[in-house]
């Protein structure tokens, strides 16, 4: 969640993880706990086979040129936008805000807080709502909300869309919009295709401010393996299809389960839910006894976010919910 000093953006940085803090204070390995305090895919895309070049020679162009090709038919892309592939959206977001000189950000919240740490760091200050900003961060998606925003929302001179969840609907998605003088949409790999550790994410916008964020980058963001596996998984459109409908499935299943143990659901998407219980650290406490982590955030004493279980996962969070 962002607050200020003064005017100036700040940050107060909390994610999900950290299993390894719960395991030393509730015991057990890592190995014995269901991690619900994330939003990742718990089905990822199955790894293809790779050719040994992947993993031993630096990168090719037709390597790259191959997924840029993928991400651009799978999210629809404008001829008018251009697609930088990049180690991780958070490699993007830490520099996105040096693509200007220092002005004033809108970042609403509660959201995702990797953005207002990356803007604090570059000295930008927190826009105040009698004047315009230089610059605006919507989580499209919110993480963990859950709200989704519009075009209307898409005025400042510089506009981050951030879309790191927003494969679960892409009907959605504001990339359309992309372009010349349009936003710089952020995507994820590790959230909808469940592989995180691959370290891959986009920016997706006007040409120029694609080419100014490559050089920051340098050469060879992207490893051998990631622009390989993200070149097949972003062209198998049946896999994502059928995720889509699996992770709804799923998300209902989970409320239902949530709201006969007391919770009430207030927002989310259907890769995490958002609830509103009594007493969120109770909460998270008495699940972590159980081995279940969970989300609790600091902005809120009674919110939780869960993530999905892996199908054979269910039976614990059921009983660790009893």
């Amino acid at each position: 969640m962002t607050k200020t000093q003064g005017d100036v953006v700040t940050d107060r940085r909390d994610h999900g993880g950290g299993l390894d803090e719960a395991v030393r204070r509730f015991g057990g390995t890592r190995a014995s706990w269901l991690d619900l305090s994330t939003g990742i895919n718990p089905l990822p895309y199955p790894l293809p086979a790779l050719a040994p070049q992947a993993w031993t020679a630096l990168p090719d162009r037709a390597a790259g040129e191959a997924l840029i090709a993928a991400a651009r038919h799978f999210w629809k892309v404008p001829e008018a936008a251009a697609i930088l592939a990049a180690p991780g959206a958070s490699s993007l977001i830490a520099r996105i805000p040096a693509l200007r000189p220092p002005g004033r950000v809108h970042i609403p919240g509660p959201t995702y807080n990797e953005h207002a740490a990356a803007f604090a760091a570059h000295g930008w200050r927190e826009a105040r709502e009698d004047g315009e900003p230089d610059a605006r961060v919507i989580v499209h998606p919110d993480n963990p909300t859950g709200r989704w925003w519009s075009a209307a929302d898409l005025g400042a001179p510089l506009t981050i869309v951030d879309e790191s969840f927003a494969d679960v609907a892409p009907e959605r998605s504001l990339v359309g919009h992309a372009g010349e003088d349009g936003p710089l949409i952020l995507k994820s790999f590790g959230k909808f295709w469940g592989l995180a550790g691959l370290r891959l994410g986009f920016a997706i916008g006007p040409p120029a401010l694609i080419e100014r964020l490559a050089s920051l980058l340098g050469p060879w963001p992207v490893s051998g393996p990631a622009l390989a596996i993200g070149a097949i998984a972003l062209s198998d459109h049946a896999w994502a299809a059928n995720t889509r409908a699996r992770l709804a499935a799923d998300a209902a299943r989970l409320d239902t389960l949530m709201t006969r143990a007391g919770a009430e659901v207030i927002g989310g998407t259907t890769l995490f839910r958002l609830y509103r219980v009594d007493d969120a650290a109770g909460w998270q406490t008495r699940l972590a006894r159980r081995h279940v982590w969970s989300r609790i955030f600091p902005w809120s004493p009674s919110t939780l976010r869960l993530g999905l279980p892996a199908p054979d996962a269910w039976p614990r969070l059921e009983a660790a919910l009893a």
